[in-house]
């Protein structure tokens, strides 16, 4: 309910609203616990009680509380990004985002967690941090989405959420046609299109777009590896990484074919494969006219160009284009030779040399399906 203030009698004026009591100069909220000494701000305040939002965008149907919170608003349709870092070509729309932004250079780490030594740039960091200390602590989420069971502890959080559901996607790309339902997963994909990469490496001349993919580069030079397999000793720098080993103990093979009865435990296993129907062969080479199903199979055939041979020998100067290569190389030092004839006491080090080994001395056998030929399965 919004009261005037002029039509309020001389001796009540200081209680310009019905919400406010005004004593001794210190406005305070009725509805809860909120004081101020600034009227404005009172004012402002009471927006959260009675939903008013006065400020308009004049692009899109967005309300805001504050002429503040619309004018930075406006900044992500005409794309004005005022505040500029002056130690790179970074820019913001925000002077939170240069704020935070100029911590990547100076290590500065404002916000300090209380019961142990790390320091963080983000107070939400900081706030998740906190949880790790407290893992028995019942925390309290009063926000609850009207569409599933979920809760929240802000208001914020449930806003978010119930994009999930609504499929609102708020927020636009200026460069393309992609829409995001949040703004920071806009602002990662507006660096895409404006080269912008933020988030360097203090220990090499690495550069990101994302502040995650700079987390996980770290862990090459830390060799932090935080995720651990239940089943194994094995460790992994990134929790999708640990997820895919899980499936080689589960036998989980999620992602099914819709041409066959294949099913692969990754992704883009499956999305190889499917190529070997469509026939497409969407990686192309820029020095040839050969093109490929796989990221994998391009990377290997540019070797063919650029003469990089990135696999070495570790026991000579020896080096390869292609792991399977080094792996059959390196078995001419250790002397290992794992395919063996059951035929015989052959044994080879080498799947091509067994298998004509078989077809040369023992074809009655391999023409009847005894004899085991080993398909040359390349090793990347």
């Amino acid at each position: 309910v919004t009261v005037c203030e002029g039509s309020l009698p001389t001796a009540s004026r200081d209680q310009y609203h019905p919400l406010v009591f005004v004593e001794d100069g210190l406005h305070s909220c009725r509805q809860c616990a909120y004081t101020t000494t600034d009227k404005g701000h009172m004012n402002v305040h009471l927006r959260r009680h009675t939903g008013e939002r006065p400020f308009q965008c004049h692009l899109c149907p967005a309300t805001f509380t504050v002429k503040f919170h619309l004018t930075e608003h406006i900044r992500t349709h005409t794309g004005e990004r005022p505040f500029s870092c002056t130690l790179c070509n970074a820019s913001f729309s925000l002077k939170r985002s240069l704020t935070e932004h100029l911590r990547t250079h100076t290590g500065e780490c404002s916000f300090c967690c209380v019961h142990c030594s790390k320091s963080f740039s983000k107070k939400c960091n900081l706030k998740q941090h906190m949880r790790t200390h407290m893992p028995n602590r019942i925390i309290e989420r009063p926000f609850s989405c009207g569409q599933c069971n979920a809760s929240f502890t802000s208001r914020f959080q449930v806003k978010q959420h119930i994009r999930t559901h609504t499929g609102e996607r708020p927020f636009s790309c200026l460069y393309c046609d992609a829409s995001f339902s949040r703004k920071g997963n806009l602002r990662s994909h507006e660096r895409i299109h404006t080269g912008e990469r933020p988030f360097s490496c203090d220990n090499c001349d690495a550069a990101f777009a994302q502040r995650h993919k700079l987390v996980l580069h770290m862990r090459t030079h830390t060799s932090e590896r935080p995720f651990s397999c239940g089943h194994c000793d094995a460790s992994f720098s990134t929790r999708s990484d640990v997820k895919r080993h899980m499936r080689t103990h589960t036998g989980e093979r999620p992602f099914s074919c819709g041409h066959c009865d294949a099913s692969f435990s990754q992704k883009h296993n499956l999305s190889n494969h499917v190529r070997t129907h469509t026939g497409e062969r969407p990686f192309s080479c820029g020095h040839c006219d050969a093109s490929f199903l796989s990221r994998s199979n391009i990377k290997r055939h540019m070797r063919i160009h650029t003469g990089q041979r990135p696999f070495s020998c570790g026991h000579c100067d020896a080096s390869f284009a292609r792991k399977s290569s080094l792996v059959v190389h390196t078995r001419t030092h250790i002397g290992e030779r794992p395919y063996s004839c059951i035929y015989c006491n052959a044994s080879f080090s080498q799947r091509s040399r067994f298998n004509r080994h078989i077809l040369g001395l023992h074809p009655n056998e391999a023409q009847k399906g005894r004899g085991a030929i080993v398909p040359n399965v390349e090793v990347t």
